[in-house]
């Protein structure tokens, strides 16, 4: 049986995919906001409803809502993608730091992160040649 890969394993593809770095999944934003907007609005368009105004007046406050909260999660959206990216960065600043100061340590780390397995590849430092 044979399987379809996702992407190239070569030496070049690899280096040409990890330079892209990470890529943005929106399909969770979308899950949550379309569960959060459908109940909100839900609540508005009840709360309205109930207190016997007319349909045109429940259609707009509907409406409103949904615009409001479309902007409201957007802006939250944005401020917390951008919050995460910043954190990445300084995050990779002090990595990129410390293996330029300290590499032996920066190895010990990633043996301790990536255990060595029994197996030929492994050389007697625990890296894989």
């Amino acid at each position: 049986m044979q399987y379809a890969l996702e992407h190239s394993h070569t030496q070049q593809a690899i280096k040409a995919r990890l330079a892209r770095g990470p890529h943005s999944n929106y399909l969770r934003d979308w899950i949550y906001g379309g569960i959060d907007g459908a109940v909100t609005t839900f609540a508005i368009i009840a709360g309205v409803a109930g207190a016997d105004l007319a349909a045109s007046v429940v259609l707009i406050f509907g409406f409103a809502n949904l615009l409001a909260d479309g902007l409201a999660m957007a802006a939250s959206n944005y401020s917390g993608a951008t919050a995460e990216r910043d954190d990445y960065k300084r995050v990779l600043g002090i990595e990129q730091k410390h293996i330029a100061l300290v590499p032996e340590g920066e190895r010990e780390e990633i043996r301790h992160i990536f255990p060595p397995r029994a197996s030929p590849a492994t050389t007697s430092n625990g890296l894989s040649a």
